[in-house]
């Protein structure tokens, strides 16, 4: 038995023509131990190895190799043909795998292509009004223009701090709404654009004077005066006096009634700090604000929280705009609204174009149409009772009447400067945020 369970050819010898001494291929008229030695038409499994070995496919031969002449050589070309036609499909394979290739790299060259045409028609908007506005904005600009939105909505020192984050690698492109303040500030620090609207003739005069005095970086849209309202409900049970003054809110009864934001990160709280130290002093702003702290039930990070709150019944007081105030009564909330009887504050609400904005053409459009009549008559079916910017844009009757209010001489330059912002809020956090209550 041959090595491998290879079975041996039969060990006689047989007579046919000779191939001579070619390489590898032996000789027909062999021996059996001379056909071993060369390998000569051995049956290994289910391919036939001839001379040193060439393969060919297929199943086992027969035995005829030994009474048939040719046989050796209708092999060869059988295994000749067969490497060709193998050798054909091959390279047939490889050329459709080519076209293939170009047909696919084609495709990804064309969905860039249309990706970045789409990204030409987007618009990446940061708004610190209410949700409600903030979505309605965005949803008719898109409408307007076709222009698709993408909308974050944060409060004023929250967006702030985001814009300041992303100066590196600005990911928006346009900033609408909150408080003046922090515009004014990012404007100081370079993080925002500047831009001369084409739509400045039909804005009042305090709209441009907020855009003068950050070399038009900002702008303003709306306005609204500070103060605060009370659950009417609340202050009944509880047999609490009704408040009509800032300093009414210092009153021992008052504890733990009282709710306001963090002017860390609310632009509400933070003109809310700005406006007691333009109201009474630095020095008795800060004995006020400390005093206040101690009848405050929660720092909240939203300038608005309070209010709602109050509406929900969770809070008896909120300091807050007074429009944000009106919203909730309006809402059928048992809230009354409060212009305190020393004077108040107020905001000019902005929007501001984002330096290194990577849709600047886009953000100009929305700019552009944000200071429109049109889009600023939005403000109605959202119940914001905000004063809007352009003059001929409608003011609804239950707005605050900002002639009747008691207005301070705000200083926006003053304290909406980088430096002074930073300086007054961390006294508030040494001086006023660390105490007990």
């Amino acid at each position: 038995m041959a090595a491998h369970g290879v079975r041996p050819l039969t060990t006689r010898s047989r007579t046919g023509p000779s191939f001579g001494a070619m390489p590898g291929w032996g000789r027909w008229n062999v021996s059996h131990s001379e056909c071993r030695k060369n390998s000569c038409g051995t049956i290994i499994g289910r391919k036939i190895s001839l001379g040193r070995g060439l393969p060919v496919a297929g199943t086992a031969v027969s035995m005829a190799t030994r009474t048939d002449p040719l046989a050796n050589i209708k092999i060869v070309i059988f295994a000749a043909v067969f490497y060709s036609v193998a050798a054909m499909l091959r390279q047939h394979l490889e050329d459709e795998m080519n076209s293939v290739k170009v047909a696919f790299g084609a495709s990804l060259f064309a969905l860039a292509m249309s990706a970045g045409t789409a990204q030409a028609d987007k618009l990446t908007y940061y708004c610190s009004a209410q949700e409600d506005w903030c979505q309605l904005m965005a949803r008719s600009f898109e409408e307007a223009t076709g222009i698709d939105v993408n909308m974050t909505r944060k409060s004023s020192g929250e967006t702030f701090a985001q814009v300041r984050a992303e100066s590196s690698n600005p990911k928006g492109d346009i900033w609408w709404g909150g408080t003046g303040d922090p515009h004014l500030q990012a404007a100081e620090e370079g993080l925002t654009e500047a831009y001369m609207s084409p739509m400045r003739d039909q804005l009042h005069d305090w709209a441009i004077a907020q855009a003068e005095s950050a070399n038009n970086r900002t702008i303003g849209i709306y306005s609204g005066a500070l103060g605060y309202g009370y659950n009417t409900e609340l202050v009944a049970a509880n047999n609490l006096s009704e408040p009509s003054c800032w300093e009414d809110l210092l009153k021992p009864e008052y504890k733990g009634h009282v709710q306001m934001a963090n002017p860390n990160s609310s632009g509400t709280a933070y003109t809310t700090l700005a406006s007691i130290v333009q109201i009474f002093g630095e020095d008795d702003g800060f004995e006020f604000m400390k005093g206040l702290h101690a009848n405050i039930n929660q720092y909240t990070k939203s300038g608005s929280a309070p209010i709602k709150a109050a509406g929900r019944g969770e809070n008896t007081i909120g300091i807050v705009f007074m429009h944000d105030a009106v919203k909730q009564a309006v809402a059928g909330f048992p809230i009354k609204v409060v212009a305190p009887c020393e004077g108040t504050g107020y905001e000019i609400g902005s929007m501001s174009i984002i330096a290194g904005a990577r849709n600047l053409e886009e953000a100009k459009r929305f700019y552009d149409w944000a200071l429109s009549a049109e889009a600023q008559n939005l403000a109605l079916q959202v119940n914001a009772f905000q004063v809007p910017s352009n003059m001929s844009a409608e003011t609804s009757p239950m707005a605050p009447d900002m002639s009747s209010i008691k207005l301070i001489d705000y200083d926006f330059a003053k304290y909406g400067s980088s430096d002074e912002r930073k300086r007054l809020l961390q006294k508030w956090d040494e001086e006023v945020s660390t105490l007990p209550q």
